[in-house]
């Protein structure tokens, strides 16, 4: 049998109240009423319930965490350090998965069904109708990695997805290419628009000729395999920016296939720096998108939302970076 509240409170000889708010965070009580009760609390092996404390409060300390591409392993890095960054909290994710999901709206009953505390949207490719889904239903929401607004509807925490496919058309033309191709995402994703559009822009702003331009159907090693073999009937190009590290991979394996040498014959360029980008059988030059430094300020974001649920909505931008690796021939000094 479960030892109850009441026990602990007789084992302790305080009230039940002082009990319940020794383990409610931020109640009041005093030094020698939690060191009794927390005595007691050790003796009988006395947990507190969760759910009761859930009913007492109204706060289940849920956060509904909505990815999609479960296929990508860095979402395996994204949930890693969500989980970490909302226990650190005392809060727990309720993970959703929206790989075949195209409704917003079964996506908020069944949230509102376990009445999370509030939502983070952590997807570049869902569309911003999730969302906003959410803020509609008066939902605290977040939306991770979304896209860039001057004036948005709801709280976005990510980068300039335009601006970073700018910076790899210059890291391009650093390396002396001057036939490019661009290899995306899923054209339906704002993210692989934006990337795309930036590095368009900026090619041609500084010379760069874009002989050719592809998006997978998906962020999949897979999806980057197949759009590259289609890439090299085509063969003009002397680099390719890839919108993702994983659809890179698979680039880069159908170029070796194919009898290429990477960098001496073709050159690469990705996008995220996800962990498997610096094995030695790929030591991928890329784009660093600060992912940790996204999934900290969008926790802290709705956070901050429990309390003022009122916060007029903002964008939170962080700053993308090259990283240097082996995929891009060497810069002559």
């Amino acid at each position: 049998m479960a030892v109850t509240l009441k026990e602990v409170a007789e084992r302790a000889g305080v009230s039940r109240s002082a009990v319940s708010r020794t383990f409610t965070q931020g109640a009041s009580v005093s030094a020698k009423t939690r060191k009794k009760v927390e005595k007691a609390a050790r003796d009988l092996g006395y947990s507190p319930s969760l759910i009761a404390r859930s009913l007492a409060t109204n706060r289940t300390k849920l956060i509904g965490l909505i990815a999609n591409n479960f296929q990508n392993p860095v979402f395996l890095e994204v949930f890693d350090l969500y989980t970490r960054a909302l226990q650190e909290r005392n809060l727990r994710p309720l993970l959703v998965n929206l790989t075949d999901q195209t409704d917003p709206s079964a996506s908020v009953q069944l949230l509102k069904q376990y009445s999370v505390d509030g939502v983070i949207v952590a997807s570049s490719t869902l569309p911003p109708l999730f969302a906003h889904a959410f803020k509609e239903a008066q939902v605290p929401v977040v939306h991770a990695f979304g896209r860039f607004a001057s004036t948005p509807d709801i709280h976005i925490v990510g980068i300039d997805n335009e601006h970073c496919g700018a910076l790899a058309a210059e890291t391009l033309q650093k390396h002396r290419y001057k036939r490019v191709a661009f290899l995306g995402g899923p054209q339906s994703a704002t993210s692989a628009q934006d990337r795309a559009a930036g590095f368009t822009r900026r090619a041609k702003e500084i010379g760069l000729e874009i002989v050719s331009s592809l998006y997978a159907d998906a962020y999949a090693y897979n999806s980057g395999q197949q759009a590259m073999r289609e890439l090299l009937n085509d063969r003009r190009f002397e680099a390719v920016f890839c919108g993702d590290d994983l659809i890179c991979m698979g680039a880069m394996d159908a170029a070796r296939d194919a009898g290429l040498s990477i960098p001496q014959d073709v050159g690469f360029i990705g996008f995220n720096d996800m962990n498997m980008a610096a094995w030695q059988a790929y030591s991928l030059t890329t784009i660093r998108q600060p992912t940790s430094e996204i999934i900290l300020s969008s926790v802290d974001l709705v956070v901050s939302m429990l309390d003022t649920p009122e916060r007029a909505p903002e964008v939170r931008l962080f700053p993308c970076s090259v990283v240097e690796r082996g995929t891009l021939k060497p810069i002559e000094g």
